[in-house]
């Protein structure tokens, strides 16, 4: 429980923090997942926006921007590519090689599904009071820094 350290000052347990965190996180995940309303499974949807964030991706880079198996993202890439979202080209210099990328249809799809997800957190922020945004909004600078790889 957080507790006063000090008159005004207050003292905040990192692991009762780290647990809300955690939560918080996986229910704003699992809400966005529901809103982006996309018709894919979360590998599926994660491994499209990979493709359209780094691509054209081998399947080699692309398991390991997505921490999956070869064999998880060969599925994954032929489900997408079934759909129509994905294209395998082979790499001009190496005729062994295939590389991925997203289609126009795939492209679009992801670009509908970041509207929906950011319609409906602009919606919930709008909703919060002014010092609950402003609160909110000085809390991503940590945020952003809790999610990079660089450590103090």
């Amino acid at each position: 429980m957080n507790t006063a350290a000090a008159p005004g000052k207050v003292r905040v347990d990192p692991s009762e923090t780290a647990g809300r965190l955690r939560l918080s996180a996986t229910r704003l995940a699992r809400r966005l997942r529901q809103e982006a309303d996309a018709g894919l499974t979360p590998s599926m949807l994660s491994a499209l926006a990979m493709i359209e964030i780094h691509g054209p991706l081998t399947l080699g880079s692309l398991a390991d921007h997505e921490r999956l198996a070869p064999p998880s993202v060969t599925k994954v890439v032929a489900r997408l590519e079934a759909e129509g979202l994905v294209v395998r080209t082979s790499d001009p210099g190496d005729r062994r090689v295939t590389r991925v990328t997203t289609s126009p249809q795939g492209a679009a799809l992801i670009a509908e599904s970041r509207r929906r997800k950011t319609a409906w957190l602009a919606g919930r922020i709008e909703a919060l009071d002014p010092d609950q945004q402003a609160r909110l909004a000085a809390a991503l600078d940590v945020l952003d820094h809790l999610t990079t790889d660089e450590q103090p």
